[in-house]
């Protein structure tokens, strides 16, 4: 046979088993698995998923796909069949050239109120050397302190804008405003001019490249703090009373409420649902764990992702880096909480 034309037949294959993966998820779960938003299976049991630890210490628990470049010291795809995201697990020439003929805009979006100023200006600095170069971004940055915010010299079709919001007495109340932000800057100004939304910490700074193969239809990013850890012990929301419970024994993994994204009508609908959860719990005297963190983590569980980021996508400085975690992205800063926090 002509070698020639083997060498093009391998190469469509590769090309289209990463678009199959990344650009089309094989199995929606929402769509496929499950009837309703609720997440309820064909016979009417929410879905479990078996115990799902990122590495594999005593062996994986299901099968992985043969395209992870051999990695196969990690966990690199759901039981629902979603990607998770690794160094070593895409080829990122390959999805930028495609993504680049689709001329994407994607946004994102940070809170910097109160003493969280401070962290801006490294925030937005790493963005320009790792997120998304060579895309279209646009930047949005909500404070109470507008006239603060650094001069940050931006690449050609990447855009910072400023919108004022107050302050608080109370850091929980800051946090649980953000998911009603995100809702109307979608309905009111993105709707009809972004792709992708990524909603991010300003505590943060980027070290390495954050791009389209991060992208889906509804991205979650692992807690580093959790990711070998059982289900037991995930700091989920136990109180039956509050609309962010998470039964022991349910739930996949444990997702940080600092990274998120997606389409705008995905991720919207999570703003929605999880801005309403919030408040109808608050009408009743309750405020759950860990705020917008908990309820992001019981809609995760009833809506799964289509694209699940490895802790590579939000790391903390204050932890070594395991064996496993080849490249730190995107991470949080060590920083006081007790001096930077209104309460």
């Amino acid at each position: 046979m002509n070698l020639k034309f083997v060498a093009v037949l391998l190469f469509l294959v590769v090309v289209l088993g990463v678009m199959f993966i990344y650009l089309k998820p094989i199995y929606r779960f929402r769509e496929g698995l499950c009837d309703s938003s609720e997440g309820r299976s064909g016979d009417g049991h929410l879905f479990r998923s078996p115990d799902l630890h990122l590495v594999a210490t005593n062996g994986l628990k299901y099968p992985q796909p043969s395209i992870t470049h051999g990695r196969t010291d990690v966990v690199s795809v759901t039981p629902w069949l979603a990607p998770v995201v690794w160094e070593g697990t895409f080829y990122p020439v390959l999805l930028d050239s495609i993504y680049q003929k689709r001329n994407i805009t994607v946004a994102a979006t940070v809170f910097a109120v109160g003493k969280y100023i401070r962290f801006l200006k490294d925030f937005l600095e790493t963005a320009e050397q790792h997120f998304f170069v060579g895309f279209r971004v646009k930047v949005y940055v909500f404070t109470d302190q507008p006239n603060e915010v650094p001069k940050v010299k931006m690449a050609a079709g990447r855009e910072l804008v400023v919108r004022s919001v107050p302050n608080s007495k109370r850091w929980q109340e800051i946090s649980a405003r953000r998911m009603e932000i995100i809702q109307t800057l979608i309905e009111e100004t993105l709707k009809n001019d972004v792709d992708y939304i990524f909603c991010l910490d300003v505590d943060s700074k980027f070290h390495s490249r954050w791009g389209t193969e991060s992208l889906g239809e509804l991205v979650a990013v692992i807690h580093p703090g959790y990711y070998k850890d059982d289900r037991s012990k995930f700091p989920y929301e136990r109180r039956p009373a509050s609309r962010a419970y998470v039964a022991p024994g349910e739930g996949d993994f444990y997702y940080c409420g600092g990274a998120f994204g997606g389409v705008l009508a995905e991720v919207h609908q999570l703003a929605q649902t999880c801005r309403k959860n919030f408040e109808d719990d608050a009408k009743e005297g309750i405020e759950a764990a860990w705020q917008e963190e908990s309820h992001l983590n019981r809609y995760m569980w009833l809506n799964k992702p289509s694209k699940v980021l490895s802790p590579e996508y939000l790391w903390q400085d204050f932890k070594a880096r395991n064996s496993e975690v080849r490249v730190i992205r995107f991470s949080g800063v060590i920083k006081n909480y007790n001096e930077i926090r209104p309460n």
